[in-house]
This record gives structure tokens, sequence and C-alpha cells, in this order.
């Protein structure tokens, strides 16, 4: 018995040695890369996402008394109606996007006018066709009308939006503050502001360097209700964060720069593509390190988002008083025109983060706030990204199986991919990387041969 123990011992020992001296084979025959920076491979440099997200609970409190004692009728139904109005909210249609319709319908009818040969009078059938023109462009034509919010409207607002909205802020920001850890913005610009999250959610990154945030909003109702979240329902309160200070314009001057400068949720409720355009080159002109753009996650937020990166990165603007060019922090990994639109995608490029509601009758279970941003910096690629890897972002969730995992990605060359990774092929890191990635994430992409990718046709 003590020779068969022996023996086996000594096979055992053998095949450890083996084993490690293969090991050793494969791994050196990765090319090793350090673009893990210490980290374990599920808080690698690429990730971003937040865990369920609460609202912070000094906010939280304040809106949940502001609420109990405004006592507005059918609060939650209310809410609910607000929310799917403006989730499916769409925008504007322009003057020559009408005209063109209606030419075209025009003559459309009039060739089956003469096809079907009417015998009519040419005076009646132009008044058929005009009074036809016009009755398929206002059954068809998205009626789009500004929102005015009074102060019971903006009650209702915060008991719909305000955990989405900050959840979303919050989880784009973050970006900024994982990727750059050295910025550190003392001064804040919020176009409209709204409830003010874009304030709490900044300040829950950066507490310590932020020294000035302007809040500009038109309603004047709104920022009153902003004010007193800050406050709570005591009048003569002290506001839990200072130097936060409301208007209903911009600072005049144009050679005022913040060092942060943000707009959620508020393109959308610009009524054409002139006013956008305009607005996004103004809030470009005051931004002294980034821009912060975030709207809903629909088709509709998302080519709203794109128009504003078009313009931001191919309109040469009249007025210029800090030189530096725009390029794409993020979700971006490259300035070339969106995939999702040249393909005609249907699917929107977006993102989601799970929060929890604010804390009111019936919301209690975990939600989802899918949107879509973009983040715009004055800083330099080589600023904020020094590993030397290029990274690709996960467009939809990783599909985990048994040693392999199925990413779709946006890649830095301007394509969607749909890469499946092995720890053979792309190395233990980097599998390990997109194992513990989700959705809206980075991943370093190394891939050994162009048979394990291939080209989304979405």
């Amino acid at each position: 018995m003590a020779a068969v123990s022996y023996v086996a011992s000594v096979v055992c020992r053998k095949a450890a040695v083996v084993r490690t001296t293969c090991k050793g084979i494969s791994t050196a025959a990765q090319p090793h890369i350090d673009f893990l920076k210490g980290e374990v491979h599920r808080k690698h440099p690429g990730v971003s996402k937040l865990k369920t997200l609460r609202l912070p609970e000094t906010l939280q409190t304040h809106a949940c008394q502001i609420l109990h004692k405004a006592q507005v009728a059918r609060l939650t139904d209310r809410a609910n109606l607000l929310k799917n109005f403006l989730w499916s909210r769409k925008r504007a249609f322009e003057s020559v996007t009408l005209q063109k319709k209606a030419m075209s319908l025009e003559k459309e009818l009039r060739e089956r006018a003469i096809k079907k040969g009417y015998g009519l009078d040419e005076q009646l059938l132009e008044e058929q066709i005009r009074k036809k023109v016009l009755f398929e462009l206002r059954r068809t034509t998205y009626r789009w009308t500004p929102l005015k919010y009074d102060e019971e409207l903006g009650l209702v607002y915060m008991a719909a939006r305000l955990a989405g909205c900050y959840a979303a802020v919050r989880r784009a920001v973050n970006e900024i503050k994982k990727r750059d850890p050295l910025f550190a913005p003392q001064t804040l610009l919020d176009f409209g502001s709204g409830l003010g999250t874009v304030v709490w959610a900044a300040h829950s990154c950066w507490s310590e360097s932020l020294k000035e945030m302007v809040c500009v909003d038109s309603s004047g109702p709104m920022n009153i209700l902003a004010e007193k979240l800050l406050k709570g329902i005591e009048e003569r309160g002290e506001p839990c964060i200072k130097q936060v200070y409301f208007r209903q314009f911009l600072p005049v001057s144009p050679k005022v720069q913040f060092d942060l400068v943000t707009a959620a949720f508020t393109l959308s409720e610009l009524p054409g593509v002139k006013d956008r355009e305009d607005a996004v080159l103004t809030l470009w002109r005051k931004t002294n390190s980034y821009l912060v753009l975030v709207e809903n996650g629909t088709k509709e937020g998302h080519q709203i988002l794109m128009e504003a990166r078009e313009t931001l990165l191919k309109t040469q603007d009249k007025i210029v008083y800090d030189i530096r060019p725009a390029s794409v922090f993020a979700p971006c990994p490259h300035e070339i025109m969106c995939p999702k639109l040249v393909l005609g995608s249907v699917m929107p490029c977006n993102f989601q983060q799970m929060h929890h509601p604010l804390a009111l009758a019936g919301h209690n279970m975990p939600q989802t706030e899918k949107f879509s941003y973009l983040i715009l910096t004055r800083k330099e690629p080589t600023d904020v990204d020094t590993e030397g890897v290029s990274w690709s972002r996960l467009v939809a969730p990783v599909q985990r199986r048994a040693r392999h995992v199925h990413c779709r990605l946006c890649s830095p060359d301007g394509h969607l991919q749909h890469i499946v990774l092995t720890a053979k092929k792309h190395g233990r890191d980097v599998y390990r990387c997109a194992r513990s990635s989700d959705w809206g994430d980075r991943v370093p992409i190394i891939p050994k041969d162009d048979s394990d990718i291939q080209t989304d046709s979405e």
C-alpha cells in the first residue's frame, strides 16, 4: 500500500508540473496588454454601469414631504399618463418636411385621378385634391405642442420622472468620473434643469470640488419646485447643497464657460432643428471640459442626439472663443456616423439603468430607466484614455454560454460587430472582462483572426 501511495503522489506531482508548464505556454502565447490597471476583472476600467440606484436620502425625503403636503388628486394615475406621454413624444414636423409630403400626396392623387379618367372640371379637381391632402396631413402628422409646467403639473412630473431622470444622469456622469478621475469640476451649467436632478447627480460625484451650479429653466414654477427640493418644506430652510443658482435664461456673456455643461431631456422639448442646433452650439461655447446630453432611449431621442453630434463635429461655428475642437467621449468609440443610422436599424442606440422609484404608494419594485446619452469633450483623447487599448462599446446584453460569450459591439472602426469571445482565442483577461461586463460597458477586443467576428446587419 505504501508503494502504491508513493507512485500515486509522484504521478500527481508530475501532472501538476505538466499543467503549470502548459499554462505558462498558453499565457506566453497571448499578447500581454496591461489594461486592467490592477483591477479585478469584474471591476475592469470599461465598467461604467452602476448597481441599482436610490435617490439621495435627503432628496427622497423632501420630495415625499412636498407631494404629501400638496395632496394632488389622482397623482399616481396622472404620473403614469405623463410618463407614457413623454416616452412616446416625437419631434415636431419641420415645415420643409410637411411641404415635401404635401407635394408628394398631391402628385400621387393627381396621377390617380388622371389614370381613372375622372371627367371633372380642372378647378373642381384641384379643390378635391387640396381637401384630400389637408385631410391626410391632419390624420398622419404628429401634433407637437410645447409643455408648459405650472405648479401642479410640476408635482405630477416629480412623481413621474424624478427617480428615472436622476438614474440616467447619474449613470452618464459616472462615466466621466470613472474614466477621468482627475477631473474635478468647480462650475456646472444645467440647461433645462427642471427639478434639478443634474445638481443632485453631479453633487454625488464631485461634492468636494463643485463651487457654483447654475440651473436654467424657462419655467418659473419648476425653478421654485427645484429650490424646494433643496430646502425641504420649511420656507426659510437652508439648502442642503450650497451655491446653486436658478435662472430663466442662459448667462448673457458668451465668454463665460463652465467645467461641466448638461442638458437632460431638454433638446426634445425644443420645437425645431434650428432651435436645437442653436441651443447645442450655445452650450458648447459655454463648455470648458465636458458637455453631457441625455434623452429618452427611443428612436426619437437617439436621433436628436445624433443631430447634436453632427452639429458639433461638422458645423463651423461663426463665434469661436475656445479653439479646442469637440471630440466624442462617450458612448461612441468613434466619430463616424452612427452605424445604427447607416443601417436603418429599428432599434436605437440606448442603454439602461436600474433604480428604485420615488417611495409613493404602489411604487416599490425597482424599475429600469432606458436612455440615450452623448458626452463630448474639449480634452485630447490621451488626457482621458491612457491605457493604449482600443475599447468597443457593448450595445446589447452579453449572452453568456459555456466557455464563450456573445458580444454585440460598436467598434472603433464605426461598425456594429457580433463577436464570440473565448479565453483560448482572445486571452483569459479579455474573456473574463467580457463575461463580467454588461450592456453599456466598454470591453477591450483583441481578435486573433476574423473567423470569430461577424458584422451586424440589423
